[in-house]
């Protein structure tokens, strides 16, 4: 049954498969791991490095990006892992490079079935999945990204988030 609106309107959702259709926008891999460098010199994020590695998980190949920006917050996290949102706006006369809130969807899917995204920001810290192996497992009929995230309100106290 499909989620509907306050006025009993369906919402849309996002058949798990898309997450496959939506990646063969990239041909060819080096432009989905582009597609993963521009994210982090987007003005809002302000990396001044960017590492790639490729190591073993449990005899599978995993490749890892990592960057020194800003993070993300667990509503910045939120929107990343969801399609379609951008609020990226041009910093000191510097345009952001991603514009339609899709590209790390696309880029990521192509480059495997699964990413699970660790940031730290100034306040918090989140582990967001999007994870097409995780989809068919629970047998999901809609996209879901479970994320957890612990933001620090006070000095002293942390806040744990769940979305599931």
């Amino acid at each position: 049954m499909a989620a509907q609106t306050n006025r009993g309107v369906p919402l849309s959702t996002l058949c798990p498969k898309y997450l496959h259709s939506n990646s063969t926008s990239h041909t060819w891999p080096f432009s989905a791991i582009a597609e993963l460098i521009d994210n982090a010199y987007d003005p809002d994020v302000s990396a001044k490095q960017f590492w790639i590695d490729k190591t073993m998980v449990q005899g599978q190949e995993c490749l890892s990006f990592m960057d020194n920006g800003n993070g993300l917050d667990y509503e910045t996290m939120h929107k990343m892992l969801s399609f379609g949102y951008s609020d990226k706006t041009a910093i000191k006369g510097i345009k952001p490079i991603g514009m339609y809130g899709n590209g790390f969807k696309s880029g990521s899917m192509r480059l495997g079935k699964d990413a699970i995204v660790f940031s730290k920001s100034e306040r918090a810290s989140c582990v967001g999945m999007l994870s097409q192996t995780y989809l068919e497992e629970i047998g999901a009929n809609q996209i879901s990204v479970p994320i957890v995230c612990f933001e620090q309100r006070q000095t002293d106290k942390y806040i744990l988030h769940l979305l599931h």
